[in-house]
């Protein structure tokens, strides 16, 4: 699963979107609709509404001083729906880090009923 998954897009069109409750991937050439809507699911707990894929072509690319092409590869995106409400924290400006806090803050209330428990 983790495999689909390649890295999020952050561009300033896909950062706009983020507010509509839409984030954008860059995932595996093979992967599917439903592969990709299940890693989303599995790996962020969100529900997805719907996935809108497409392939970015590889082009050529002249670098250097003898200025020789070099080809970039194909590259396929995936823009990903969900729920409203469901939030991706890695979008988020400093999601990640309240994610941490969340569970911290639920490990730390496991361990108070333990403790209440066994008392």
């Amino acid at each position: 699963m983790n495999s689909i998954i390649i890295k999020p897009l952050v561009t300033e069109k896909s950062m706009s979107d983020v507010t509509k409750g839409k984030y954008a991937f860059v995932v595996a050439k093979d992967a599917t609709k439903a592969a990709i809507k299940a890693a989303i699911k599995q790996q962020f707990h969100v529900t997805v509404v719907s996935v809108v894929t497409s392939v970015q072509k590889g082009k050529t690319q002249r670098v250097g001083i003898r200025r020789t092409e070099v080809d970039r590869s194909v590259v396929k995106k995936a823009t990903v729906t969900v729920k409203k409400g469901d939030k991706i924290g890695l979008f988020e400006p400093g999601g990640e880090e309240e994610v941490k806090k969340e569970k911290k803050a639920e490990k730390k209330e496991e361990k108070k009923e333990q403790k209440e428990t066994k008392k």
